[in-house]
């Protein structure tokens, strides 16, 4: 595995411990010499996932449409910024050059970023392992509506079809960093401990 693709927020809003995990998430991957790949802009958890990795040295390379250039401020100290020209060529790209990825507490258009991904993999567009990284249980009411889901949409078990005996959401294992399973799949060691409230989600 060379590069990680980002699905997070371009705020931060106030939560710290929201902030510190972002820039350990980054300092985990630069320590493991994996590429950051994300939306390149230098303000919320995006830019502090994108500092954590550069203040170790790590490689960052971001990816945004012009017209967001001036407004999410994209960052000056990456290694590479790429600009394209709309939204759906910024997700094309982040994938093209990750091997997996990973999602952080975010608004609308991280969540829009996660479900498309994880579509894709039911469509059979890609093989990529994805995962939650579930800072102060951000993502719980979600994973337990899309978990009841499964058992009473039709739509949903459907979609679970494709993976067998489960679906990304319906039997997402719960993880922490020294799980045998997530490293054998991923090669990512997560900035995680047994003590914090955060646990990583494996979605596929």
């Amino acid at each position: 595995m060379k590069g990680i693709s980002g699905c997070w927020s371009s705020s931060e809003g106030d939560d710290i411990h929201m902030v510190s995990t972002a820039d350990e998430l980054g300092k985990s991957l630069a320590q493991q010499k994996l590429t950051l790949v994300y939306g390149g802009a230098k303000v919320g958890l995006m830019g502090q996932v994108a500092n954590g990795a550069l203040d170790h040295n790590g490689k960052v390379i971001g990816v945004i449409p012009d017209f967001l250039k001036s407004k999410e401020i994209f960052h000056e100290r990456i290694t590479e910024l790429i600009v394209v020209d709309n939204m759906h060529e910024r997700k094309m790209k982040m994938h093209e050059l990750s091997d997996g990825i990973i999602a952080l507490p975010g608004g609308f258009g991280t969540l829009e970023e996660l479900f498309e991904v994880v579509t894709w993999s039911q469509l059979g567009l890609h093989q990529q392992p994805m995962g939650i990284l579930n800072v102060n249980g951000f993502f719980d009411e979600l994973l337990a509506f899309l978990d009841g889901q499964s058992d009473s949409c039709p739509c949903v078990r459907e979609a679970s079809g494709h993976f067998g005996q489960r679906t990304p959401f319906k039997r997402a294992k719960l993880l922490l960093h020294h799980d045998e399973s997530w490293m054998q799949q991923t090669q990512v060691k997560l900035p995680l401990d047994e003590s914090q409230k955060e646990e990583a989600v494996f979605l596929k």
